[in-house]
């Protein structure tokens, strides 16, 4: 079978804004992720989708997600639509003026601040890592270590959890401990994602 070739990094301006759609393909698991991803300094807007046969860890599932960050890249608002063979909910975070979260879901509405958490994590998606990569720049080998808190969302279940993740800026990459894997990745120079080992590839 015949390997296909990685996407190129997306190519930015002279102000760092570009377009482009990105996919990824799981690692020992029948799974797609596919965003169009607009970047406009460090603001990024993204529709997406993740599309996940059946494992034995989890239900088939789809998931298609709008994100919007602010200007200065911390997470506004996610829009999820999940569907699964019991059916489809909708579900949609977004952080007010205070820094606390507003959930809504079926079940009603919720508030959190998420143990301070900037930044919202999709299960099972690599796009989403580069939102503190790139507010952080973390792509830079020799910046810091730092633990970014975050507002998980478990897939397929639907259910949000106050969660850390580490990451640790190397010249092999950027390790990442977070609560679904522990691992070393890499990114493009724009911060994106290239290779989850154990997750997905971009391809």
């Amino acid at each position: 079978m015949s390997q296909v070739p990685a996407q190129p990094a997306p190519a930015a301006g002279d102000n760092g804004d570009f377009k482009a759609m990105m996919t990824w393909r799981g690692i020992g698991a029948e799974r797609l992720e596919q965003v169009r991803v607009t970047v406009t300094g460090h603001r990024i807007k993204a529709y997406g989708r993740i599309i996940a046969a059946a494992t034995a860890d989890h239900e088939a599932f789809s998931a298609s997600y709008d994100l919007i960050t602010t200007d200065t890249g911390l997470t506004k608002r996610l829009s999820l639509h999940l569907v699964r063979a019991s059916g489809d909910t909708q579900i949609s975070i977004t952080r007010d003026g205070q820094d606390v979260w507003l959930v809504q879901t079926a079940r009603g509405m919720q508030r959190s601040d998420f143990g301070g958490a900037q930044d919202v994590d999709l299960a099972l998606s690599p796009f989403l890592n580069a939102l503190p990569i790139r507010r952080l720049g973390l792509q830079d080998p020799s910046a810091k270590p730092v633990v970014v808190p975050a507002a998980y969302l478990y897939l397929p279940s639907g259910e949000f959890a106050a969660e850390s993740l580490q990451y640790t800026p190397g010249k092999s990459g950027l390790s990442i401990v977070g609560p679904v894997a522990s691992t070393t990745i890499t990114v493009d120079q724009n911060g994106f994602v290239r290779d989850y080992p154990g997750l997905a590839e971009r391809i």
